[in-house]
C-alpha cells in the first residue's frame, strides 16, 4: 500500500500544478458533481456508489465500493459561451480566447482508496470548481467614464482545488458514517475596470477609505481606476492562498434497494489571498498612472452545504437517485474585501458588494445496467444565488439548469472508464446599478462540460 500511495502522491502534486488552468463552474463557483457517475446523474451523488469521487461529496459512500484498492484518473473539460451586452448602445463583450490561460479549461483529477472489511480510506486532488471569463482590452468594458478607451483587460481566473483526506466506517448492516478533512488551495487572476461613476458611488456608500482616496480624488479629471492582479501565464495566479475545509456524512440502508444519505460540508477557512497587484488611475487630462504594490483578498471563502439523497434499485438493471441541497453562499459571500497598499506609500480598502443568497439544488439521475456498460442520464435545477444589481461582467456565475447523459464500460473485472456530459442552459441577468456596473449590461452564460476517468481495481 505505501507504494501506491507514494504513486498517488505524485500523480496529485501534477494535479496540483496543472489545475491551474481552470475550471468555470456552474453552481456558481462549485462543479455540478464531482466525477463521471456522479455528473452523467445530474450531480447526485449523496445515497450511492460514484467511486473515489464520493470524498468530494459524501464520504460514508466510500464503504459502498468493493472491497480492495483503486485507483481514480480523470479529467474535466469545460466549454463556456459568455457574452455581456451593453443594453444602451448594443454592444457585445464575448468571452474569447485572449491570452494564454483562458479555455476551454482543464482540471484533472486523481485519487487513491482503499476498503478493507468496515474500513474506507481515500486521497484524492479535485477541482472543486472557480470561474473564468477574457473579455479582452477593447471592448466597452475597457471604456472609463467619458467614453474613454484604456486599452486595459477585463478577465478573470479563480480556481479552487481541494485535496481531501478521507475515512468511512461501516457501523453495521444499515449504517456507514464517514468524514474528511480537506487542505485547500485557491488562486485568482483578476483584471477589473472601474468607471468613475462606480468609484464614486462605492466612496458615497463608504466602501473605500485609505489614504489613496484623496490622491485619487485630487486628479484634474479623474474617469476610472483599474485593477490588475494576474499572472498572464499557463500556470500562475496573481493571489493565492491555502486553507482547509472538511465535511461529514452517513449513509442508511432502509432497505436492500433503497439507501438514504446525508452529509454537511463545513465553510471553508481560507488565508487571505495575497500577491501583487496594479492600481491605475485613469485621468482625462493626466493619463493613466500605474501604481505597483501589495494587494489582499480577504476572507474569500467557498460555503457550507447540506445535501440529503435517496437512491433506489429498481432491478438488477434500473436505479434511480435524488438529491437535495442546501448551499449557505448568503454567510460565505457578502462582499469581495479588497486591500491594496501601494509600493510608494498610500492604502485603498475597497468592500464591493455581492450579497449572494441561499442556494437550494434539486438533482436528479437514473441508470440502466446492460452487460458492461452502464448507461445514465439526469437534470440538475438551481435556485439563483447572485442578485442582479450587484452582477459583475467578469463574474457571471448564473446558470441554474443543466442537463447530463453519460456512461461506464467496464472492460474488465478491473479496469473501467466512465464519461459524462452535461450541458448549462443559457442564463441572462441584467444589471443597471452602481456600484458594480456603469453601463447597463445584460450578462448570457451558457456551458458544454465533458468528464473522463479511468478506474484500476486491484
Amino acid at each position: 500500500m505505501k507504494s501506491n500511495l507514494k504513486a498517488f502522491c505524485m500523480v496529485a502534486a501534477a494535479c496540483l500544478g496543472s489545475t491551474s488552468q481552470i475550471v468555470h463552474a456552474t453552481d456558481v463557483f462549485r462543479l455540478e458533481g464531482y466525477g463521471p457517475i456522479s455528473r452523467a446523474m445530474g450531480g447526485a451523488a449523496t445515497a450511492f456508489d460514484v467511486g473515489a469521487a464520493g470524498m468530494m461529496s459524501n464520504p460514508a459512500t466510500l464503504s459502498l465500493m468493493a472491497p480492495g484498492s483503486e485507483l481514480h484518473l480523470g479529467l474535466d473539460v469545460i466549454s463556456t459561451d459568455i457574452n455581456a451586452k451593453n443594453q444602451a448602445t448594443g454592444e457585445n463583450a464575448v468571452s474569447d480566447n485572449h491570452s494564454n490561460n483562458r479555455g476551454p479549461y482543464l482540471a484533472p483529477e486523481a485519487a487513491y482508496t482503499h476498503r478493507n472489511g468496515a474500513l474506507a480510506i481515500g486521497v484524492g486532488a479535485f477541482a472543486q470548481g472557480g470561474l473564468g471569463t477574457e473579455y479582452g482590452k477593447s471592448s466597452f468594458l475597457s471604456r472609463a467614464t467619458g467614453g474613454l478607451n484604456t486599452g486595459l483587460e477585463n478577465s478573470s481566473r479563480l480556481l479552487i482545488l481541494n485535496i481531501p483526506f478521507a475515512a468511512s466506517y461501516q457501523v453495521n448492516d444499515k449504517l456507514t458514517v464517514g468524514g474528511s478533512i480537506d487542505a485547500m488551495w485557491q488562486g485568482l487572476n483578476l483584471n477589473l475596470l472601474l468607471g468613475a461613476d462606480q468609484v464614486g458611488s462605492l466612496i458615497g456608500s463608504g466602501r473605500v477609505n485609505g489614504s489613496l482616496v484623496p490622491v485619487l480624488g485630487g486628479l484634474p479629471d479623474l474617469r476610472g481606476a483599474h485593477f490588475s492582479l494576474t499572472k498572464n501565464q499557463f500556470l500562475g495566479s496573481g493571489v493565492e492562498t491555502w486553507g482547509f475545509g472538511g465535511r461529514i456524512g452517513m449513509t442508511y440502508k432502509m432497505s436492500n434497494d433503497t439507501i438514504l444519505g446525508a452529509d454537511y460540508a463545513m465553510e471553508s477557512q481560507m488565508n487571505d489571498m495575497e500577491g501583487r497587484a496594479i492600481l491605475t488611475a485613469i485621468d482625462g487630462i493626466a493619463g493613466q498612472i500605474p501604481l505597483d504594490g501589495k494587494i489582499k483578498l480577504r476572507n474569500f471563502q467557498m460555503p457550507a452545504k447540506l445535501d440529503l439523497g435517496l437512491s433506489h434499485r429498481v432491478n438488477d438493471q434500473w436505479m434511480v437517485a435524488v438529491d437535495v441541497s442546501q448551499v449557505f453562499w448568503k454567510h460565505a459571500m457578502k462582499d469581495i474585501n479588497v486591500g491594496f497598499v501601494s509600493d510608494g506609500g498610500g492604502n485603498l480598502d475597497i468592500l464591493l458588494p455581492q450579497n449572494y443568497k441561499n442556494q437550494t439544488i434539486l438533482s436528479v439521475g437514473v441508470a440502466y445496467q446492460t452487460g458492461d456498460w452502464t448507461l445514465r442520464g439526469g437534470a440538475r435545477i438551481a435556485t439563483q444565488s447572485v442578485s442582479s444589481d450587484t452582477l459583475f461582467a467578469v463574474i457571471p456565475a448564473t446558470p441554474t439548469k443543466h442537463i447530463s447523459a453519460g456512461f461506464s464500460y467496464a472492460f474488465s473485472k478491473e479496469n473501467r472508464v466512465d464519461f459524462a456530459y452535461s450541458h448549462a442552459f443559457k442564463e441572462s441577468m441584467g444589471n443597471t446599478s452602481l456600484p458594480n456596473t456603469s453601463a447597463p449590461i445584460q450578462v448570457s452564460n451558457s456551458e458544454n462540460n465533458m468528464t473522463v476517468a479511468y478506474t484500476h481495481s486491484f
